[in-house]
């Protein structure tokens, strides 16, 4: 990490915009662990707490012109409130019926943003200013940004392997009727774990729109954002901590590479590099470095 820390400072604009974009979908693949890899219910649409802090901070800044960090700050208040608000009837969904309404749910959210013209733009979207400062310094500021977000959701996956929220998650995980009978309030934690899984997408979402300049429905509420996090999450090994982290660089530097020798058969070649992985490292890449003799600890406490 130190490594990647002191990169920033050196590298150019092609691969501090290429590692920034490794950490933004390591965090979102961080965020669907919180709450998949911890209680088991697997969120497929969390990209919408990405697209609603997005559209938080966009909002801010264009309507109010409030300070970059209110955005931040708003979009972490909009998708806990969403969470909130949703989570109770939605979390007594079990399994691919949860993963079903919450791809709704994303769906739902993207059609109000769409048709809300006169505070979201609607389809033409939001055009946000430029920040200050110039190029290099605005992409490592980015970079560093996106990296301390990736840090901050996996310390908070980490906790959750020591901590008694932690510990109640995982009983739902391993059997959430038998951890009711024995007092668990399984709501209030499905629903905590659920909240807590939405800021570090929300986050991403709020500095996703800084960094892009411009945010539109179709791009920040995107399913494929969705996907790729899952896809990163499963490849880590659920409940791992570091596991999303060694994925997603994997995955990512493995699609820059594509893309730059393979354009024509890109989708293609992805899809054959994540079926080998699938099938070659089926609990994940950081089982994978444990088998090999890794010895840094990538899993939390069961």
């Amino acid at each position: 990490m130190l490594l990647v820390a002191g990169a920033g400072l050196v590298l150019n604009l092609y691969w501090l915009r290429t590692l920034t974009g490794v950490f933004l979908i390591a965090s979102i693949a961080q965020s669907i662990n919180i709450i998949a890899g911890s209680t088991g219910y697997p969120a497929f649409g969390q990209v919408v707490f990405f697209g609603l802090g997005a559209y938080a901070a966009a909002i801010a800044t264009t309507t109010i012109g409030a300070p970059f960090l209110a955005g931040p700050v708003l979009a972490v208040a909009v998708c806990a409130l969403s969470t909130l608000v949703c989570g109770i009837p939605l979390l007594r969904l079990k399994g691919h019926y949860f993963a079903i309404a919450t791809l709704g749910l994303n769906e739902a959210t993207k059609a109000v943003v769409n048709n809300w013209s006169a505070l979201t733009g609607g389809g033409s979207g939001l055009s946000l200013p430029l920040p200050a400062g110039s190029v290099g310094n605005n992409a490592q500021v980015f970079y560093y940004a996106f990296f301390a977000l990736m840090l901050v959701s996996t310390g908070a996956v980490w906790l959750l392997g020591r901590t008694r929220f932690g510990y109640a998650c995982r009983a739902i995980r391993a059997d959430e009727d038998g951890a009711a009978s024995a007092g668990v309030n399984t709501t209030f934690y499905k629903t905590g774990a659920w909240l807590l899984s939405a800021v570090p997408a929300g986050l991403a979402g709020s500095l996703y729109a800084y960094w892009s300049s411009y945010i539109d429905p179709a791009t920040v509420f995107d399913m494929d954002i969705s996907v790729k996090g899952f896809v990163i999450f499963l490849l880590g090994g659920p409940g791992n901590v570091f596991g999303p982290i060694i994925a997603a660089f994997a995955l990512e530097l493995a699609s820059t590479f594509v893309w730059g020798h393979l354009l024509t058969f890109h989708l293609g070649m992805m899809g054959i590099i994540i079926m080998l992985t699938v099938l070659y490292l089926p609990r994940g890449f950081s089982e994978f470095l444990r088998g090999r003799g890794v010895t840094v600890p990538l899993r939390g406490k069961s």
